[in-house]
């Protein structure tokens, strides 16, 4: 497992749909060591903290076999790492396998795995498309947030290391399926609600659900 490509940006201004929207989506490839420390890798910083960032989603990354597909779907052979807004392009990492509470060492820095990622807008203006958001969420290619478990430094090329896995095995594609099921499995609607390093947004909801198939 490798990090494959390392990419920061801050807000800028970009036009979408008639007006002017402030967003990091934006990110530009870089080269060297960058320090991991708070909430952030040197040099990236989040434009709504409100939505974005923070303790739970603080490092995005993404996985590199995604491309080839997007590549195709998006007709966009140049597409480039970073194009989704990740901060790590990884290789080796996939949503079937990558489990909520999971830690990985990359370079010096030691990161946790706290939830999928739910695109906004801004995906859309990244691509240039309106149904951008659409076709994220149908296809399953959600990517995954990590919190910083332990600061230190990281550069294209690091090796990723499995520091622990999470007993409980909740994947971030099970989550996504979770989150959005009809009639999710009521174990596992327990086993996420209770979770203690999903981030606390996804654990209220599904102990609302949880509570809904409790009452219904």
């Amino acid at each position: 497992m490798k990090l494959l490509a390392l990419s920061v940006g801050g807000p800028r201004e970009a036009a979408w749909q008639g007006e002017t929207v402030v967003t990091s989506i934006f990110k530009d490839r870089v080269a060297g060591v960058r320090r991991v420390a708070g909430i952030n890798i040197d040099g990236d910083r989040q434009s709504d903290l409100s939505v974005h960032g923070g303790q739970y989603k603080a490092v995005y990354a993404y996985p590199s076999e995604h491309y080839p597909l997007w590549r195709r779907e998006l007709a966009e052979p140049d597409l480039a790492f970073g194009g989704f807004g990740e901060n790590l392009t990884t290789e080796g990492l996939a949503e079937r396998d990558v489990c909520i509470g999971d830690r990985f060492r990359i370079g010096t820095a030691e990161f946790a795995v706290t939830q999928p990622r739910q695109p906004c807008f801004k995906l859309g203006i990244r691509r240039h498309r309106l149904d951008m958001v659409r076709l994220f969420y149908k296809s399953g290619r959600s990517g995954f947030y990590f919190s910083i478990a332990r600061e230190g430094d990281v550069q294209e090329g690091d090796a990723i290391e499995v520091v622990a896995r999470d007993e409980r095995k909740l994947s971030i594609a099970t989550t996504v399926e979770l989150k959005y099921s009809e009639k999710p499995d009521v174990g596992l609607l327990k086993i996420a609600a209770a979770h203690p390093a999903l981030s606390p947004s996804w654990r209220e909801e599904f102990a609302e659900r949880l509570e809904e198939r409790a009452n219904g």
